[in-house]
């Protein structure tokens, strides 16, 4: 287990139709072929993963996901998978602009201290559940916090919690020459993300500014210089009549 190692930035998540689409996204944005990831049973997904590691953010990668089409999710009837990746309308966007930043995790020392701290305030982060994917190095097991319904809360800004055992993918991925200088929030409702990521124990690993849109902004030195990576604001549910 990671045990005393503080909270921090732990991967980015860019989701992509299919992962052919992730790839080719990866070589055409960052100028690199992202390495091997794996399946994850539970949720029916699969990815490939970045290192992205700086030395302000020593253990980062990025996380390219996507539906894995040969795969069925054994998560319970009626959840939905995590990352919102089963939300019609960020499909849609998806669809329509291809593979794109989406979300944030954050590692935490505990996640159930964590999860504590945001449910005081009334934020329901999910539950904290174990999951793990084989590698040839031997076996990655995880906490990770999900919601039955599957959302990422505040449009993506709030991070999902993940605890990490032995092993973190970053000590056998290769540097990949890409490297994560910062990572920025904007929200409209900056007060209130602020107060949860201040309860999960993210006070010194994420500061929230007020704006007119939630957007996530990742600031990268890659092979091609530096590269800024923003999220997408979904658009608004329509109106009821």
């Amino acid at each position: 287990m990671t045990g005393q190692a503080p909270a921090c930035i732990d991967h980015l998540v860019v989701l992509a139709r299919d992962l052919a689409t992730g790839v080719e996204w990866c070589e055409r944005t960052l100028g690199v072929t992202p390495a091997a990831g794996g399946e994850h049973p539970l949720m029916g997904t699969h990815n490939r993963l970045l290192n992205v590691s700086s030395p302000a953010h020593p253990r980062a990668y990025l996380e390219i996901i996507a539906i894995n089409p040969a795969g069925k999710k054994t998560i319970p009837d009626g959840d939905r998978r995590w990352f919102d990746m089963d939300d019609v309308a960020l499909q849609q966007q998806v669809a329509e602009y291809g593979p794109q930043l989406i979300h944030w995790v954050a590692s935490v020392p505990d996640v159930a201290t964590s999860l504590a701290a945001l449910d005081s305030l009334g934020v329901d982060r999910g539950r904290a559940i174990t999951a793990s994917r084989p590698t040839p190095q031997g076996m990655l097991q995880w906490q990770i916090t999900v919601r039955p319904d599957g959302q990422r809360l505040w449009d993506g800004c709030l991070p999902t919690l993940i605890e990490w055992g032995a092993v973190h993918p970053c000590d056998h991925l290769p540097a990949s020459g890409v490297q994560l200088q910062s990572l920025q929030l904007q929200h409209p409702d900056a007060g209130a993300l602020r107060a949860a990521c201040d309860a999960a124990g993210l006070r010194d690993v994420a500061m929230p500014t007020e704006g007119p849109l939630a957007q996530l902004h990742a600031q990268l030195l890659t092979p091609r210089g530096a590269l800024a990576l923003q999220s997408r604001a979904l658009p608004p549910p329509p109106s009821p009549e």
